[in-house]
């Protein structure tokens, strides 16, 4: 029982929810804005701006490196896996949902929605462009300052 107060305890791992929290938050915000609704997927939806997984996993090595060091070597795994992360975001899953795009207009203008095998829409918005991936990015090192300042 020890372990799930070490957890909430832990300020990195905390820190690094907040980022990821306060960037689908942004997505809510901004959706609202811009669609003029409330769209729930947005809470723990993919895609969008800001990057939530870059904010997350920036500010978890960020987080990482105030507290071990920035020569330390979790600090370099940390920023490896925050790279790995961006790098994925803005390659595979994007291109990942431009193809679920344009597969969904295939399938609009055939006019048989059950030509897919989960016979719904595929997920269009997966990945990020370069720019939501660098706001994340920016969000969760602005995240680390703070909570390493409090």
């Amino acid at each position: 029982m020890n372990y799930i107060m070490d957890i909430f305890g832990n300020k990195i791992l905390i820190t690094a929810a907040i980022a990821w929290a306060i960037a689908q938050f942004i997505k809510i915000v901004l959706t609202l804005i811009t669609d003029h609704k409330f769209d729930f997927t947005r809470i723990t939806g993919t895609g969008g701006m800001p990057s939530s997984h870059s904010a997350f996993s920036v500010s978890l090595a960020v987080a990482i490196g105030f507290e071990e060091g920035f020569a330390s070597p979790i600090f370099a795994l940390a920023a490896a896996f925050s790279i790995v992360v961006m790098y994925d975001a803005t390659g595979i899953r994007r291109s990942a949902g431009q193809q679920a795009a344009i597969l969904n207009k295939i399938v609009d203008k055939i006019g048989h929605e059950d030509i897919t095998e989960t016979g719904k829409r595929l997920k269009e918005l997966l990945g990020h462009t370069p720019v939501q991936v660098f706001a994340g990015a920016a969000l969760g090192i602005a995240i680390a300052i703070l909570r390493h300042l409090i």
